[in-house]
């Protein structure tokens, strides 16, 4: 299986994009995310947990990873954003070194509560490590609150991560309310969307919108177990998985956070089946065009499509 993951939440596991919560829900699941970042705070802590991460990924069958995570500081414990940025590329080379059987690359997140400021030093960030990591580090996330800030401040940030070669995965369309930021975010555009929960115009998007994401054919990042627990969608259902699906959008089964969501990428792909009526080939072909929406370099894609192939016929007999 290929998915990616937002953000590295430690302690239990992971798996691909997207935190999402409505102005009238509880903030639940960010009280539960600076748990986490109490728990840990050290570069120790941080190196061990992302590689129990990156081997549960592996385990799962996962065998290629995006890793998201927002660099943060320490002031307790001595850990600086270069630090923490340094330690999970440490914990992917280990990983390889221990021969974990996936390949794991890393995007910078940047958190939009924390603001344009901010934003730009973790631009400058992730460029000088794009550059230093050996093809580690690929791209920049956008994520956090959605209710928080608005994404015309952050966009010369994320200009700028696209002028200097950085893919961009961009959290959007995520609470009713963002259909102007949306516009403007898909004027860069993104590599990809995180959720895109409210772009369609059923559930108050617009055919502006559609056509712009069907026009640059941007693939989304969906989880169904979190926009339920995030009550964005109301049941699996009627999650709006299937309405991109049926038009041939490219889609990719996520997890988003599943330590914090308590799911796993296998039962992603199961939920998507007893849900949506898919049987085992298309499963298969929705794992195999995630390849193509990766940020892998070319080279990878070919090696991830031919073990595909050579796979596909003892996964579907």
């Amino acid at each position: 299986m290929v998915f990616w993951e937002k953000e590295i939440i430690l302690i239990t596991s992971i798996v691909l994009p997207v935190e999402t919560l409505t102005s009238c829900l509880p903030d639940r699941c960010f009280q539960v995310f600076k748990v986490i970042h109490q728990l840990v705070d050290s570069e120790e802590d941080l190196l061990m947990a992302a590689k129990a991460v990156i081997r549960e990924f592996s385990e799962d069958g996962v065998r290629y990873l995006e890793l998201r995570s927002t660099p943060r500081v320490e002031t307790n414990t001595g850990l600086t954003k270069r630090k923490y940025v340094e330690t999970v590329i440490e914990a992917i080379r280990q990983c390889k070194q221990e021969d974990v059987d996936i390949d794991v690359r890393f995007l910078v997140a940047v958190d939009r509560r924390n603001g344009p400021e901010v934003a730009m030093e973790t631009v400058k960030l992730a460029e000088d490590y794009m550059l230093s990591s050996e093809g580690i580090v690929v791209g920049m996330d956008l994520s956090g609150d959605p209710m928080v800030g608005h994404g015309k401040d952050l966009l010369p940030a994320l200009q700028k991560a696209r002028n200097c070669g950085l893919k961009l995965a961009l959290h959007m369309s995520e609470v009713p309310c963002q259909k102007e930021e949306s516009e403007l975010l898909l004027t860069l555009p993104p590599d990809r969307i995180g959720h895109g929960t409210f772009l369609h115009p059923e559930v108050g998007g617009s055919w502006s919108l559609v056509h712009k994401v069907r026009e640059g054919n941007i693939p989304l990042e969906l989880c169904l177990t979190s926009n339920i627990m995030g009550k964005t969608v109301e049941s699996y259902e009627k999650h709006h998985f299937p309405y991109w699906y049926k038009l041939g959008h490219p889609c990719v089964l996520c997890t988003d956070d599943k330590g914090v969501f308590s799911t796993s990428l296998s039962q992603e792909y199961q939920l998507a089946a007893s849900t949506f009526g898919l049987d085992q080939e298309a499963l298969w072909i929705l794992s195999q065009q995630a390849i193509s929406c990766s940020f892998a370099p070319e080279a990878i894609k070919q090696q991830l499509e031919k073990r595909w192939a050579e796979q596909r016929s003892q996964l579907l007999c």
